[in-house]
């Protein structure tokens, strides 16, 4: 009987600890929303996605308040159109600005909203019109490596620079 209990016991210990690590890899790949609340979408254009995915966060001031729920491609102005639900309750004004940030130095893309100062609130459906788009890492080193490439290039010494002339230290307190 002792070892019947053992075995439940170890049994129930692993299925939990199964459980477990499919949450856990379900909320590190952010496909793990267990709110049934819906809220309200939004939809913001960039020139530029980045690395932005589906279901990644949208935040304001570091607080989520909803997630990404689609990215499309306009046709017609090639800008990329992200669709995002919002938290119902919580509202923005409609000179609000949207862009997309990383989280840490190479981390996950997620959309940060800044508030802005009109008295309407944006309404479902509504388009955010300020946005920033994503910074492209390789595209800064890129530029990095072309402006030092093009400094040596060009074979003009850097300008000395000037320096002001020393105030002997007897002569500084003699005016009077």
């Amino acid at each position: 009987m002792a070892k019947r209990n053992t075995e439940i016991f170890v049994g129930v210990f692993v299925l939990l600890g199964m459980i477990a690590l499919v949450f856990l890899a379900l909320k590190a790949a952010n496909l793990a929303t267990f709110s049934t609340t819906k809220g309200y979408q939004v939809k913001a254009r960039f020139d530029n996605i980045g690395g932005l995915k589906v279901h990644a966060p949208v935040r304001s001031a570091g607080v989520p308040v909803g997630h990404v729920t689609g990215i499309t491609l306009d046709r017609n102005t090639y800008q990329g159109v992200v669709t995002m639900e919002l938290i119902q309750g919580i509202t923005f004004p409609v000179d609000s600005s949207a862009q997309i940030l990383t989280a840490g130095l190479l981390g996950d893309q997620y959309v940060g909203i800044e508030p802005g100062a009109d008295d309407k609130d944006l309404k479902a459906g509504d388009t955010i019109k300020q946005t920033q788009s994503a910074v492209v890492l390789e595209k800064l080193i890129g530029q990095m490596i072309f402006n030092k490439a093009a400094d040596a290039g060009s074979g003009t010494p850097p300008a000395p620079q000037a320096t002001a002339p020393a105030v002997p230290a007897a002569s500084a307190g003699a005016h009077k």
